[in-house]
């Protein structure tokens, strides 16, 4: 496996470097399209709608629009953006593990520890394991703020990245509504069904039986002299950024972490009770500033439409 990211998980005063890896992969056989007469690969035009050129990846920005206004936005553009730039994988508060309801899972990544000392790494996995808690975190990866959940598995460190709660969509169907009688017998003959069927979930005894039949055929055609003689092109991955430093006093960044929490929950608590006493007018007024302060970011700089060289292979993994 190659890393695709590198970063460090910040818990408390606690720095994790890490690298991150794609947990799982596409095993299904790579089919492209071909001109039925000749074989001749079909490849895609970027073509422009206004002048008709053919427009090499160099050239390509991307843009938004809404009622006919389009804004185009550079790479210099969302590199300004300081999430962008972020390399922290934030924790920022532990749950239950069995409030993550599975729908918001998303992809999965392996964390490998990275540094001379892999102690806070494994303090960390012990940690959430043996307090069956998940953490929560907040994490940018390919232009992207992400919500995530990280847990122990067995004995590394797994992201799962988490769905927005506005990106689950509400089942939301009116025969859900109607009222259905299920009968007694019924159900007991429903569940000694499930009581027959029921055993321990063994995944590696599944397949996926289309791919192998799909291979099988590719095989006997090729065997059978049924194929053109063509090259495969291959796509290059993502190259690996750097690192972040080390842990230098485990034990003290941890009792600063819980003394500065525990200070901040009792600032909060003092907080609460006296806004309680002010009027109305004042309530949260402190609070609005402060957080319009903390959430102001630089605004994004113009640039000419001069591009750097880097550009054309930024462009091409991100499509």
């Amino acid at each position: 496996m190659r890393a695709i990211w590198k970063g460090a998980i910040t818990f408390g005063l606690v720095n994790v470097p890490v690298k991150v890896y794609s947990a799982t992969e596409d095993h299904d056989v790579s089919l492209h399209q071909v001109h039925d007469l000749d074989g001749g690969r079909i490849r895609y035009q970027r073509r422009c709608e206004v002048c008709n050129k053919v427009v090499d990846y160099e050239h390509i920005d991307k843009a938004y629009e809404e009622g006919g206004t389009t804004v185009v936005l550079t790479e210099e553009d969302l590199k300004s953006l300081p999430e962008e730039r972020s390399r922290e994988i934030e924790v920022v508060e532990f749950v239950p593990s069995d409030q993550l309801d599975p729908i918001m899972f998303d992809r999965s990544y392996f964390l490998e520890p990275d540094s001379k000392s892999p102690k806070a790494y494994a303090l960390l996995r012990r940690t959430l394991e043996e307090t069956d808690r998940t953490a929560i975190v907040s994490f940018s990866l390919r232009q992207k703020t992400r919500l995530g959940a990280l847990r122990s598995r067995g004995k590394v460190l797994m992201l799962q990245s988490l769905l927005w709660d506005d990106e689950v969509r509400e089942a939301d169907f009116p025969v859900l509504n109607q009222d259905v009688r299920v009968s007694e017998p019924e159900l007991k003959m429903s569940s000694a069904l499930v009581d027959n069927m029921a055993t321990d979930f063994a995944p590696d005894k599944f397949s996926d039986d289309y791919q192998l039949q799909l291979r099988q055929l590719i095989d006997a055609k090729i065997k059978e002299g049924d194929a053109l003689d063509t090259a495969a092109t291959f796509g290059e991955e993502p190259e690996e950024s750097e690192g972040t430093g080390e842990v230098i006093d485990l034990m003290e960044a941890l009792r600063q972490s819980v003394e500065r929490n525990r200070g901040r929950r009792s600032a909060e608590d003092t907080s609460d009770n006296a806004s309680e006493s002010e009027p109305a007018s004042k309530k949260g007024s402190t609070k609005t500033s402060a957080k319009k302060s903390a959430t102001k970011k630089p605004a994004a700089k113009k640039t000419a439409a001069k591009k750097s060289p880097s550009k054309t292979k930024a462009a091409a993994e991100q499509s």
